[in-house]
């Protein structure tokens, strides 16, 4: 099976890889949109702000290569709000593979931003990404910024407000969350992703 991820030059890849090598995955880290056309899979990752990252897959070619993509496509953290129509992080256009708008998560001397640590999983359609997770589940969150609860969330969590842990529409997914740093729940999404027909 060839699994890319797509190098961003942001945040997370490391770990992402190392997630994936201990389910004995051999993924390729890559900016080249051959290698990412030709791919079995794609998860898009990330860590920080939506506007550079959406610069960078625009100047190499990589935003075409994702609207063409058919085959099962993962955005993680930042790479699921690229997932959407618009952000407002920076006022980025995101790819719009899902309808919506990533706004900023309300902070408060109760809840600051970001959202930093483990927070419960609320299923709230099934979904085969989510096979053996159950409502009530943790997994760990960083995120200032969040996906809106709509059609294509089939599981949400709450940090002030609800908010789309997990999204899904045809063979675009996306976790909020770090699967790569969820334990077991994070490896079974993973597992779960990598069982997807292509």
């Amino acid at each position: 099976m060839s699994v890319a991820v797509v190098k961003l030059g942001v945040g997370n890849t490391a770990s992402v890889l190392f997630a994936l090598e201990r389910l004995g995955v051999d993924a390729d880290l890559t900016d080249d949109p051959t290698v990412l056309a030709s791919a079995e899979r794609i998860i898009l990752p990330g860590v920080g702000a939506a506007a550079p990252a959406m610069r960078v897959l625009n100047a190499s070619g990589l935003r075409d290569v994702l609207l063409r993509f058919t085959r099962p496509l993962l955005g993680i953290c930042l790479g699921q709000q690229l997932l959407f129509d618009h952000s407002e992080e920076g006022d980025a256009q995101g790819l719009g593979l899902l309808s919506g708008n990533v706004s900023a998560l309300p902070s408060s001397k109760q809840l600051p931003t970001p959202h930093m640590g483990w927070s419960a999983l609320h299923v709230e359609q099934p979904h085969v990404l989510l096979d053996g997770v159950r409502s009530g589940d943790y997994v760990y969150f960083v995120h200032s910024f969040a996906c809106p609860v709509d059609g294509a969330a089939i599981a949400t969590a709450d940090y002030g407000k609800p908010f789309a842990a997990v999204v899904a529409k045809g063979n675009v997914l996306g976790c909020q969350f770090h699967p790569e740093r969820s334990g077991a729940i994070g490896a079974r999404i993973l597992q779960n992703f990598m069982a997807l027909p292509c």
